[in-house]
């Protein structure tokens, strides 16, 4: 599990489409190049400079050329991956005084941004000018998610709604908008081919939307996690070694990186720990072009190589990349997490699964009100703010891990609390039930 220093908080990250590449968005106001091989073995590609304020979101287009970059100087920012140069800036891409907090790449043709104040904006490339704006969230964007087929863009945001906007129509107006959900919605993923949809939130309560039951309400809520739920990844369809359609990984305030199942509901194990900083961003690479960085040790952090007899599989090719306050981008191997081997030949991720799913049960997810105990047990553990779109010059979080609730039932501790010990590198040790008696 090789961890890469960038010299700066880190926003965000996304990965090449293609190349073994990840790209991630610091408080400097950089965006840096990591390449990696199938060993984790990882050099620095490019930095480019694009603002004196920090970077906050990045999003690549679809064949990796280009990456947009928005953040606290109200700028849209476009770099060729190519190239790596900063190829366009539009200055003032947001009127408000607000910063610009995420951006997600569409299509070849739509690009969407979203500020602190709820201002959302639809953008085609080849023009200066934005093409369509929405103001009917009052609070922060906090995450996109695009359906292809419908050509629908969800938006969550820290007003505690959600809403899908049909990028086809000239109306400003969402098609969609959830009720009141009482809590700041920070982030969003599809599950079984985006017929559902699961949002992390500040308490730490999954909430679970089914396309076909509409976007009024969610249809389930699964408790759990002591901190908030900052940021979800999907893990790639084509990942045969679990039901990937409906697994996913989290990340919390808490340090945490989990890999979740979610039907039936069921912790797979911790993915990565960032001590005590908050969890800021999740990604997955699955660039399938590696570069052969041998030869290259002055300039690569050292990871132990393979045998030369062994095989390079192709989910070797999967690396999950985690970001916390920590200075520090995290590339973990998928694959090593969920078999056991990561090449690096000490075993730590095996160990960090099997103590993170040895003494879990796996029951299906139920309605909210079945959940009523546990969510007032996670309630009592989460009453920190969310500080997701903070200003920059403040970049600390002081999330902790709440004290253990204690049940009349069992004397176990809340669910997916994980009690931290002197260890050696990246082992982790779980304690506890998960979503026990749901």
């Amino acid at each position: 599990m090789p961890d890469v220093s960038v010299g700066s908080q880190i926003f965000d990250i996304v990965f090449h489409p293609a190349h073994c590449t990840a790209y991630a968005a610091l408080l400097s106001g950089q965006v840096k190049a990591i390449t990696y091989d199938h060993q984790g073995r990882n050099k620095e590609s490019f930095s480019v400079s694009v603002s004196h304020r920090s970077c906050r979101g990045l999003s690549i287009n679809g064949d990796g050329t280009n990456i947009y970059v928005v953040g606290k100087g109200k700028a849209l920012h476009t770099i060729d991956t190519t190239t790596g140069r900063h190829a366009q800036s539009r200055a003032k891409a947001h009127e408000q005084a607000a910063p610009i907090n995420r951006v997600r790449h569409l299509t070849s043709w739509l690009l969407s941004t979203g500020d602190d104040d709820g201002v959302i904006k639809l953008w085609d490339p080849r023009q200066k000018e934005s093409i369509r704006k929405y103001t009917h969230h009052f609070d922060y964007i906090t995450d996109f998610l695009w359906l292809d087929d419908k050509k629908q863009l969800v938006a969550t945001s820290g007003d505690g709604t959600l809403s899908v906007i049909d990028v086809r129509s000239k109306n400003t107006k969402p098609i969609a908008q959830s009720e009141d959900q009482e809590d700041e919605l920070l982030s969003i993923v599809a599950i079984k081919g985006s017929t559902k949809f699961v949002v992390g939130t500040q308490i730490g309560v999954l909430s679970i939307f089914n396309r076909s039951s509409g976007w009024g309400d969610c249809v389930d809520r699964i408790p759990g996690h002591p901190h908030s739920v900052d940021t979800l990844c999907a893990l790639p369809e084509s990942f045969t070694d679990i039901d990937a359609t409906s697994t996913i990984l989290t990340g919390s305030s808490d340090g945490f990186v989990r890999a979740v199942q979610i039907f039936p509901t069921k912790l797979l194990g911790v993915v990565a720990d960032h001590g005590e900083w908050p969890v800021e961003k999740v990604a997955i690479g699955d660039g399938q072009n590696f570069l052969d960085l041998e030869g290259e040790d002055e300039q690569i952090a050292p990871v132990a190589k393979k045998s030369d007899h062994d095989e390079i599989l192709p989910d070797a090719r999967w690396w999950i990349g985690s970001a916390g306050h920590d200075e520090t981008l995290k590339l973990t191997s998928l694959r090593g997490f969920f078999n056991g081997d990561d090449g690096e030949g000490d075993g730590e991720d095996d160990k960090g699964k099997e103590k993170g799913e040895g003494a879990f049960g796996g029951n299906d997810a139920e309605s909210a009100e079945d959940d009523e105990e546990e969510e007032a047990d996670s309630g009592a553990d989460n009453k920190a703010h969310h500080s997701g779109s903070a200003d920059d010059d403040d970049d600390s979080d002081s999330d902790s891990p709440a004290p253990p609730t204690k049940r009349k039932r069992k004397k176990e501790e809340n669910p997916l609390m994980v009690t931290k010990r002197k260890k050696g590198r990246n082992e982790v040790e779980v304690e506890g039930r998960f979503f026990d008696d749901l």
